[in-house]
């Protein structure tokens, strides 16, 4: 028996998230624009935290980084090892845990997670063991969701029909540079912020919906646990559209993330 209190959520986390390959087409360039605000260099020892298909981990694998990448989902993994393949370069995919990465002390110069270890159900777990692989002087670099803007404000719908377990920090608070401050405190210095967004071109908020129920893993959750409640169903339905109206413009909702940067003392 696990140990891990939260091992049944991970393991919902697991399959959930299986289904997060389609949305690379959407999270590739962020990927280069973190990679651009963490400084990385070739030569660098790089590991990739919640890598899902290995966007962030192929383009500073391209960049000449030696990069390691790890996911929770074996499906995300196969996924970055084909695309690794095509784009003929080495990265050494992992199944694997933030919570518990398998990697010596200060064993990478750069750790990055572009909206990945912010799933983890205890941020300070998280960012001791990102710590912990990183090398005093090296940079800490991820993109995260702002609670104030479109996913943020998704996820909170998200949990106002499925409340998370008790204990686990609500991930959109990754996106709020206060909270950032604290979570990763003395530990590091030379934080430094950035701001982006990201576009995903789609037909209607219907046709948005539609997408994020099938490959969005906490909605395709979501959705199926209400299957038996078809009213709760159609508000949660009829709550979202309304609100991503707000970030619908010329075929377009824009969601903004913020970019993260800090050196490890």
């Amino acid at each position: 028996m696990s140990s891990d209190p939260f091992a049944q959520l991970k393991a919902a986390q697991r399959e959930g998230w299986a289904l997060f390959a389609p949305l690379e087409a959407v999270t590739t360039i962020p990927a280069a624009r973190l990679l651009r605000h963490a400084g990385v260099r070739a030569g660098q020892r790089l590991l990739d935290v919640g890598c899902g298909t290995g966007v962030v981990a192929l383009t500073a694998a391209r960049a000449g980084a030696q990069v390691s990448a790890l996911d929770l989902a074996p499906a995300l993994i196969e996924h970055g090892r084909k695309h690794a393949a095509l784009a003929q370069v080495e990265v050494d995919f992992r199944e694997g845990d933030v919570e518990a990465l398998p990697y010596d002390d200060a064993a990478f110069d750069v750790v990055t997670s572009q909206f990945g270890h912010m799933f983890a159900p205890r941020p300070e777990v998280a960012v001791a063991q990102m710590l912990r692989v990183l090398k005093p002087g090296g940079t800490l670099a991820f993109s995260t969701w702002p609670p104030e803007h479109f996913v943020g404000q998704m996820f909170a719908l998200v949990g106002k029909y499925v409340p998370p377990p008790a204990g686990v920090a609500p991930p959109p608070q990754w996106g709020d540079p206060n909270i950032i401050r604290q979570r990763l405190g003395d530990a590091v210095t030379d934080i430094r912020f950035d701001r982006g967004v990201m576009v995903f071109p789609t037909l209607s908020p219907q046709h948005y919906r539609k997408g994020i129920e099938e490959t969005l893993g906490p909605v395709a959750k979501l959705v199926a646990q209400l299957q038996g409640e078809p009213d709760k169903l159609a508000s949660f339905r009829a709550e979202l559209d309304g609100f991503l109206g707000r970030y619908l413009e010329d075929n377009m909702v824009r969601q903004h993330f913020l970019m993260t940067r800090a050196t490890k003392r």
